[in-house]
C-alpha cells in the first residue's frame, strides 16, 4: 500500500523537490559569500545598539551589498502554498477520475486507505517545508544579527510557521477537492485562498498577536531612546515633550538631513527640535517575541490545516461512493 501511494505521489514530489533545488541554486552562491563577508569584515563586533560611526558605515555597506534579493524573496512566500496544493493533487485525481474504487475492491479498507494516502502527503508536505525553513535560515543568519526577524519576509520564513502555511494550503486544497471533485479548479481555489489568508494575517492580525509597547524619547542623537535594531517598529513618528504627534512640513527632513556616506545619511535633532520636534515616539513589537508570535501563528495554520485534513478525510469514508 505504501510503495503503491508513492508511485501515485512521486511526481508531484519530484517536481515540489526541484523548486526547493532551484530555490538552493539561487540562495546557496550569495549565502557563501554573505558568510564570507560577514567574517572577513569583522562585523561581529558590530553588533549591540553603542557602536561607532565605522561599524554604522560597514552594516549599512553590508546589508545594501546583500539585501538586493530582498524583494525577490518577498515571492518565495508563494512556495508554502505551491507545495501544498501541489501534493495535494495525487489524491484529488483519484476520486476526480475515479480509480478510488479500484483500491477499494482490493481487500483494503477505506480507513487504511485513507490513512496512508494522507500520512504520505502530509509527511512529504513537512520535509518540503521544513527544508525550505532550514534553507532560507541559514541564508538570512548574517542579516538576522543587525534586522528583526520579526518582520516580514524575515519571519515568514524562519522558525516553525512555513510548516503551519505549507499545511494549512495542503489541508484547503483537500477538503475543497473531496468535496467539489474537479481538481484543477480545486487547487486553484484552494492557492487562492492561501494568498488571501496569509495578506489577511500578514498585514493586520500578526501584529495583534499581543499588544505593541510604545516608547517616547528626547532626540539627542543616534543613541538615543530604546534599541529598535531588532524589533518590529509598527510605526515611529516625530513628537513634541507632550507626546503629541508633529505634522513636519514637506521637505523638512531633507533640510535636517545631511549626508555621511553614500548611502547613510542622519538628521540633526537641533534642527528637528527647532519645529517642535524635540522628541521621537514609537509604536513596536520587541524582539523577544519572535517565538511566541511563531507559536500563535504556526498554531493558527497548523490547528486549521488538521481540521481540514481531517474533514477531507471524514468526507472521503463516510459520503463517498
Amino acid at each position: 500500500m505504501i510503495w503503491v501511494s508513492w508511485r501515485q505521489q512521486r511526481t508531484e514530489t519530484l517536481i515540489a523537490l526541484g523548486l526547493l533545488i532551484l530555490l538552493a541554486a539561487l540562495l546557496v552562491p550569495t549565502g557563501i559569500q554573505m558568510a564570507d563577508a560577514y567574517h572577513h569584515d569583522g562585523l561581529s563586533a558590530c553588533l549591540g545598539q553603542n557602536t561607532s560611526s565605522a561599524c554604522h558605515l560597514a552594516v549599512e555597506s553590508f546589508t545594501s551589498r546583500f539585501e538586493q534579493l530582498g524583494g525577490l524573496i518577498g515571492w518565495f512566500n508563494l512556495l508554502p502554498g505551491l507545495i501544498g496544493v501541489l501534493l495535494a493533487a495525487p489524491f484529488l485525481l483519484e476520486f476526480e477520475q475515479g480509480t478510488y474504487r479500484l483500491a477499494w475492491t482490493q481487500s483494503i479498507t477505506r480507513g487504511r486507505w485513507i490513512t496512508t494516502r494522507l500520512a504520505l502527503t502530509t509527511a512529504a508536505a513537512l520535509f518540503a517545508a521544513g527544508a525550505l525553513t532550514l534553507l532560507m535560515t541559514w541564508w538570512r543568519t548574517p542579516l538576522d544579527h543587525f534586522h528583526a526577524r520579526l518582520e516580514t519576509s524575515v519571519f515568514d520564513f524562519e522558525g516553525s510557521v512555513v510548516l503551519g502555511y505549507t499545511l494549512f494550503a495542503l489541508g484547503l486544497a483537500l477538503a475543497i477537492g473531496v468535496i467539489w471533485r474537479r481538481t484543477a479548479p480545486a487547487v486553484v481555489t484552494a492557492f487562492a485562498g492561501y494568498v488571501a489568508a496569509r495578506l489577511f494575517v500578514d498585514s493586520w492580525l500578526r501584529q495583534r498577536y499581543e499588544p505593541a509597547l510604545t516608547a517616547t524619547w528626547p532626540n539627542t542623537g543616534r543613541f538615543a531612546g530604546p534599541d529598535l535594531t531588532h524589533a518590529w517598529v509598527l510605526s515611529e513618528e516625530p513628537t513634541n515633550r507632550l507626546g503629541h504627534v508633529v505634522n513636519l512640513p514637506f521637505g523638512l527632513v531633507g533640510t535636517c538631513s545631511r549626508a555621511i556616506s553614500n548611502h547613510v545619511r542622519t538628521i540633526s535633532p537641533a534642527c528637528l527640535a527647532k519645529h517642535g520636534a524635540g522628541y521621537s515616539h514609537a509604536v513596536y513589537q520587541p524582539a523577544s517575541r519572535f517565538w511566541t508570535f511563531q507559536g500563535i501563528e504556526t498554531a493558527i495554520y497548523g490547528g486549521t490545516a488538521l481540521t481540514l485534513i481531517l474533514l477531507a478525510a471524514w468526507w472521503t469514508h463516510q459520503r463517498t461512493a
